[in-house]
């Protein structure tokens, strides 16, 4: 619990990448303050800051589809937080797995 107090917050949040677990798979990107951040670290599921709704919210709390914490890790800069969940549902709001799902364009390898 240490390394909560490195955490650069940039205006009261820092950007959170929550990922799969199991596949890797990229879920969503979400903010958190300090209270979400305890909050998840004390239930075990992700709590975020809602800046559309200026409140915290805790993930699954309306739809069921909680992130269940596996791991969390904060980037070299202190400035990023990675959470590693089991997804129970889907991670978006529209219904698909994974709130990164829109392809900007097709990239030619």
């Amino acid at each position: 619990m240490d390394d909560i107090v490195e955490i650069q917050y940039n205006n009261g949040l820092v950007p959170v990448i929550v990922q799969d677990h199991n596949s890797g798979k990229i879920l969503m990107l979400a903010y958190m303050n300090e209270e979400s951040l305890k909050k998840t670290i004390e239930t075990g599921t992700t709590w975020f800051f809602s800046r559309a709704r200026n409140k915290l919210w805790n993930k699954g709390e309306t739809s069921g589809h909680f992130q269940y914490v596996k791991k969390m890790l904060i980037d070299c800069d202190g400035d990023t937080i990675l959470i590693k969940v089991e997804q129970i549902g889907v991670a978006c709001h529209t219904g698909n797995e994974s709130c990164f799902y829109r392809e900007i364009s097709k990239v030619e390898a």
